[in-house]
C-alpha cells in the first residue's frame, strides 16, 4: 500500500523523535535500528526509506535534540533570568528525565567518540548555546526596554555557566541511583555558586530587583 507524502513526512518526523529521544536516554551505542522503529511504531525496514543510514539518522537526531531549550519552572515569570534557567537545568525533574533534555549532558562523551559529522552537530550546537546564554546575560545587565550585544566578558560567562551546569548534570546523573543525597547537594550547590556568578557585572538596580524577587516572591 502507497503511503501518502503527509503520512510519509509524519513517520519521518516519528523515526527522529524517537531516536533524539533514545539516545539522549542509552546513549548512540545503546540504541539499534529495531529499538527506535518499534518505538516509532514501524517496521524495521521502514527506517532506510527516511535515512540513508543509520549515521545519517544519528546526525539528524542529535540536530533535532539541540531544538531543546531550558523550560521555565512553574510559577516562573516568562521572561526567565538567568538565575532562572540554572534553577531548572541543575533541578531533580532534568536529571531524571535524560531523554527530554540537554543533548550535551546525555551525549557529549558519544559525540566525542564518533567524532565527524556527529562532533560538528555538536561543535554548532555548543557555539549556538553559548550565543544565546551571553545575549541573556547581556540583557540582563542591560536597562528593562532595551537590549545590548554581547561583550567578550559574556561570552566568557556564558561558557564558565553553561560548562558547569553541564558537567554538573553529568555528575548529579553518575551519583543519583547510589547516592541520591550527594546528587542533591551537587545541584543544589552548584546553582547557588552559579546564581552569584549571574548576579556578576549586571547593573545596581538590576541586581536589587532580581534579589527582591528571590526574597519576596
Amino acid at each position: 500500500m502507497k503511503v501518502s507524502k503527509a503520512q510519509a513526512a509524519e513517520n519521518r518526523q516519528g523515526i527522529l523523535d524517537a531516536a533524539a529521544r533514545l539516545y539522549r536516554e542509552r546513549g548512540l551505542t545503546g540504541v539499534g535500528v529495531a529499538d527506535i522503529t518499534r518505538d516509532a511504531g514501524l517496521t524495521h525496514g521502514g527506517l532506510y526509506r527516511h535515512f540513508a543510514s543509520k549515521e545519517a539518522l544519528v546526525q539528524e537526531a542529535c540536530t533535532k535534540a539541540f531544538d531543546w531549550s531550558i523550560p521555565v519552572l512553574d510559577g516562573e515569570r516568562p521572561h526567565a533570568t538567568v538565575s532562572d534557567r540554572v534553577r531548572r537545568y541543575l533541578s531533580p525533574e532534568h536529571r531524571d528525565a535524560p531523554g527530554s533534555g540537554c543533548p550535551v549532558a546525555a551525549l557529549a562523551v558519544d559525540a566525542a567518540r564518533a567524532g565527524g559529522g556527529v562532533s560538528e552537530v555538536f561543535a554548532q550546537g555548543i557555539e549556538r548555546n553559548i550565543q544565546r546564554f551571553a545575549q541573556l546575560l547581556a540583557d540582563s545587565a542591560a536597562d528593562a526596554d532595551s537590549s545590548a550585544a554581547p561583550s567578550p566578558q559574556d561570552r566568557a560567562r556564558a561558557i564558565h555557566v553553561l560548562a558547569t551546569m553541564v558537567g554538573g548534570m553529568v555528575l548529579a546523573r553518575a551519583t543519583a541511583a547510589a547516592q541520591p543525597a550527594l546528587s542533591n547537594e551537587l545541584m543544589q550547590t552548584l546553582q547557588t555558586q552559579l546564581t552569584d556568578l549571574s548576579l556578576i557585572h549586571i547593573s545596581e538596580p538590576t541586581r536589587l530587583l532580581i534579589i527582591s524577587y528571590a526574597v519576596f516572591c
